[in-house]
């Protein structure tokens, strides 16, 4: 299975899975942690009967890669596994689990909808898996993992595995875990020290270009680059396209076999360049990945260390890159300043001049309506986008309070009033 050694994730966590302990258990992605709870499990299962291991994750990517790594470690044994989640045909997994299977891998959505057609049963399931828990709190699952724990019986084995340990994680440990045993990284030991890291801070329009000569220089590398929209991600590929790269986009709004498509032609190197959203990267575990470039920040500094665990995978090395634009800044430090590691900044190395974030309010920004708001911060007067002149908050709100009044109390009065006469 290629383990020279066992990983610390392993070493520390499988003989508390031996022994029917409760885990918590926080890792790095790439550390081997797929292995370290299924590995005890598998070794404790029958060989046949109804399902006894129950592995719940955020997404469908991770749903097959646990699924293939469950088949890889159960090879010489009769152990059926069966991946449920949306995006494909319920009745093909109905019929699956009607053959019979022992470990499901599933995502919350797709499970309940099972339980509530009565074709799958959880009252035998002795062990549980929470992989990366943060993602399924932060992709508002807890409702959905509480609906599903009332079908398991109260025996059973809990394991809880996530890259970082927001304190929402505890308090669900602390309702569902007994004594668990707690197998945790210091924060500042979450980013690998195996990942060169480093940011370059640009304007917005020139990260295209830096992207390209990025790409240039690290020719035939492959390469993950992670966007902040759907919408972002798919013209960013596009793009890259049209610059002449071999790029392709995975996203939420991808149906399943477009996913599908989209990770295989990554996977044998026929795309150089995958451009991903957070949530469809998850489960990405592609070892040839060289580079993670996050060409948006993330809104959480946490979701940095996610990203950039997509390369650097099992003991290997990698290098992430982040373009920073001038307005965010103060947000990438944030995320410097959770990790010990060092992140060079690359404007002095490659010569580029860092930029002068002027700020919001001394240049010109424009409202859905197209209407403008002076630079100078006095919003005397403008025109929406019909032509109607409109004025600032005080002046159209000054006659009101000459009555004692406001505008919505005169409001609700007119609509009380038409309401009556209506009748």
């Amino acid at each position: 299975m290629g383990f020279a050694r066992p990983f610390p994730i392993q070493e520390a966590s499988i003989p508390f899975i031996l022994q029917g302990h409760d885990v918590i258990g926080q890792a790095h992605t790439g550390t081997g942690k797929t292995a370290a709870f299924c590995l005890p499990v598998l070794s404790r299962l029958k060989n046949n009967g109804p399902v006894q291991f129950l592995i719940l994750v955020p997404t469908r990517e991770l749903a097959v890669q646990v699924t293939h790594e469950i088949i890889k470690y159960s090879k010489y044994t009769s152990i059926r596994v069966v991946s449920i989640f949306g995006g494909v045909s319920i009745g093909q997994q109905q019929s699956r689990l009607e053959r019979g299977a022992q470990v499901v891998v599933a995502t919350p959505g797709r499970l309940i909808d099972h339980l509530k057609r009565g074709t799958i049963e959880l009252d035998k399931v002795s062990h549980v898996v929470l992989d990366e828990a943060d993602r399924l709190l932060d992709m508002g699952f807890i409702d959905d993992i509480r609906f599903i724990l009332f079908y398991i019986s109260e025996k059973h084995q809990t394991c809880l595995f996530s890259a970082t340990m927001p304190p929402e994680i505890l308090r669900l440990a602390e309702e569902y875990m007994t004594n668990p045993k707690q197998v945790l990284l210091n924060e500042e030991e979450i980013s690998l020290d195996t990942i060169d890291q480093s940011y370059l801070i640009t304007q917005e329009r020139q990260k295209f270009k830096h992207l390209c000569e990025l790409i240039k220089n690290e020719s035939k590398k492959q390469m993950i680059i992670f966007a902040a929209t759907k919408q972002r991600t798919h013209r960013l590929a596009n793009d890259l396209k049209d610059a002449g790269f071999n790029a392709i986009s995975i996203h939420g709004d991808l149906s399943q076999k477009q996913r599908e498509v989209a990770m295989y032609r990554f996977k044998t190197a026929k795309e150089d360049i995958l451009v991903a959203t957070d949530i469809a990267a998850r489960g990405i575990d592609i070892p040839a990945v060289s580079h993670v470039v996050n060409y948006d920040v993330p809104e959480d500094p946490l979701m940095y260390f996610h990203r950039i665990g997509r390369t650097a995978r099992a003991g290997g090395t990698g290098k992430a890159v982040s373009l920073v634009s001038v307005e965010r800044v103060d947000d990438f430090q944030r995320i410097i300043n959770r990790t010990e590691q060092p992140i060079r900044k690359l404007n002095f190395e490659l010569g580029i001049e860092v930029p002068v974030y002027e700020g919001r309010n001394n240049r010109p920004s424009f409202s859905r309506g197209r209407s403008y708001r002076p630079s100078n911060g006095y919003r005397d007067r403008r025109e929406n986008q019909y032509g109607q002149r409109k004025y600032n908050n005080e002046m159209s709100g000054s006659r009101y309070r000459e009555r004692g009044e406001s505008r919505y109390n005169n409001q609700k009065r007119y609509n009380r009033g038409s309401h009556q006469r209506s009748f």
